[in-house]
């Protein structure tokens, strides 16, 4: 006897008369709340047979050839990402979901600039996991599909969602690799997602309980359980005044939250005195504009305008967890962007902590003002390399898109790291100019010496990078603008809609490499 797939309207009712048919065959004792997810090739040619995975195939042998049985009758092959749920196969197994892997072959696509192969592993996983999910399931293994890193990837992401806020949440379903595969390169791929998903959690928080204070707090914990080679500092507004970081105070004097800024240490290299490698990230716990003033219209997702802050720093417990031989430092300015009778108004002019004046022609120009600040407290450090991110320009969203994260670099050969880092992940970089073209544009300033907005309405993104090239004397340095991969919509399949933790796998895959390298 065998099940034919089912509508998914059908699926939970399918497999509890399933499950008792099961019971009445005196399969009682069987464990039923396991998931299956096995993986299927696409053909490379037309009169081939799609080929399943290696733990597809042993898995088939255990059931005497049904599950191929069943694939064949069952309709068409299976397209990449696509899934097809199968009963009653296995008593260790209730519901066996089979996931399309695309072709064997796929690698590296140079007009993609990522891995076919492994995105088309992630994307099938995380389809097959929330089939397991909607079973109402609490426990899914999966297969390594050729690539145990990338399908841990697809099933910790594909799985999440942000529910915190919520009584009613989805099952709870815990993931882990089916068979006796590579269960190193596995956890490997639960740790990079595992730190996608912090950021996606620190992002997705209401702001009125992702406050700058709670931010930090929670950093500090997550960092402290990850390593016992780091160090946190929760800087006062104090301490800010004391450093004169003027340009970073005048944002956060608009609102009745206290800034802070977040200083952390992961100190993972043998010599304690080894210059580090800092990141930097902009830590807007909610940005309304200021008095500058943003549209109602989806303003609540500035909610997510420290996207920078939190995924530099779930970077950076993830790279503490993994315990790599490098020392390394997270800045993060931590405030809110409000109006009020404190706020700055547009034609001030502040002082940043390098001395140069600045003219605040638009108040919502105002990550760059923080940001300047931190950047330049992050050459005290006498840093390898200097890397910020932040949330930064609607500009960089309309000319990219959530195709990539612009980056900004004076350095070749950091471009080059970034960009090999963003094949692996899938989490893709694109590189954009630093023209003195548009240093002129933000140094035409009638009051100050720079101006926080550039002289023309075109290239937003690119005058806001030579605005902080303005604040960096470092010659490897690196701006992320990562504004256009804030949020998902269903651009990324295994990524569910809301705040998308991009691109913390490729800042985690960077700290790698440079490690290895570094050794």
């Amino acid at each position: 006897m065998f099940w034919l797939p089912l509508p998914a309207a059908g699926l939970v009712a399918a497999r509890r008369v399933r499950v008792r048919r099961l019971w009445g065959r005196g399969l009682a004792t069987a464990d039923m709340t396991k998931g299956l997810v096995l993986g299927i090739y696409a053909k490379d040619k037309e009169e081939d047979v799609p080929q399943l995975t290696s733990a597809g195939e042993s898995f088939n042998k255990q059931v005497a050839g049904k599950l191929r049985e069943m694939l064949n009758i069952s309709g068409p092959p299976l397209k990449a990402g696509k899934t097809r749920t199968f009963y009653g196969l296995h008593k260790d197994f209730p519901s066996v979901v089979v996931v399309g892997l695309g072709k064997r072959s796929a690698g590296v696509d140079n007009l993609e600039n990522w891995h076919e192969g492994k995105e088309n592993i992630r994307a099938a996983v995380a389809a097959g996991c929330r089939q397991v999910q909607d079973l109402e399931l609490p426990a899914v293994e999966v297969d390594p599909c050729g690539d145990a890193q990338a399908a841990a990837e697809g099933a910790v992401l594909g799985l999440y969602e942000y529910d915190d806020l919520k009584q009613k949440k989805k099952m709870a379903v815990s993931a882990k690799l089916y068979g006796s595969g590579d269960e190193e390169a596995w956890q490997k791929g639960v740790l990079f997602a595992s730190g996608q998903n912090l950021a996606r959690q620190l992002m997705e928080s209401p702001a009125n309980e992702m406050t700058p204070t709670r931010f930090a707090d929670i950093i500090q914990k997550q960092l402290r359980s990850a390593s016992d080679k780091t160090e946190v500092h929760i800087r006062p507004k104090s301490w800010i005044e004391e450093q004169e970081m003027g340009s970073f105070l005048s944002v956060a004097k608009g609102s009745d939250e206290p800034p802070v800024f977040l200083e952390i240490h992961y100190t993972g290299s043998s010599n304690a005195s080894e210059a580090p490698l800092v990141f930097v990230g902009k830590g807007i716990t909610f940005d309304s504009g200021g008095i500058s003033i943003k549209p109602s219209a989806n303003m609540d997702l500035m909610r997510a305008d420290m996207g920078g802050a939190a995924t530099i720093c779930s970077a950076i417990v993830s790279a503490a967890k993994l315990s790599l031989p490098i020392n390394i430092i997270g800045l993060a300015p931590l405030c809110e962007n409000m109006p009020s009778g404190k706020a700055n108004k547009p034609g001030d002019v502040v002082r940043a902590k390098n001395g140069k004046t600045i003219q605040v022609d638009n108040t919502d120009a105002e990550g760059r003002l923080i940001l300047a600040d931190a950047l330049c407290y992050a050459h005290t450090f006498n840093p390898k390399v200097i890397i910020n991110a932040a949330t930064l320009t609607g500009a960089m969203d309309i000319a990219l898109g959530s195709g990539a994260t612009g980056v900004f670099t004076n350095c070749d050969g950091l471009w080059k790291q970034l960009f090999e880092a963003s094949i692996e992940t899938g989490d893709r970089v694109w590189r954009m100019p630093l023209f003195e073209h548009y240093t002129r544009q933000v140094l035409d300033c009638q009051l100050a010496d720079v101006n926080n907005l550039g002289k023309y309405r075109s290239a937003g993104a690119c005058t806001a990078a030579a605005f902080l090239k303005e604040f960096v004397t470092h010659s490897k340095w690196a701006h992320l603008d990562i504004a256009g991969v804030m949020t998902n919509k269903d651009e990324v399949p295994y990524l569910r809609k809301g705040m998308s933790g991009r691109p913390t796998r490729t800042l985690i895959e960077f700290l790698l490499r440079f490690s290895q390298n570094s050794a």
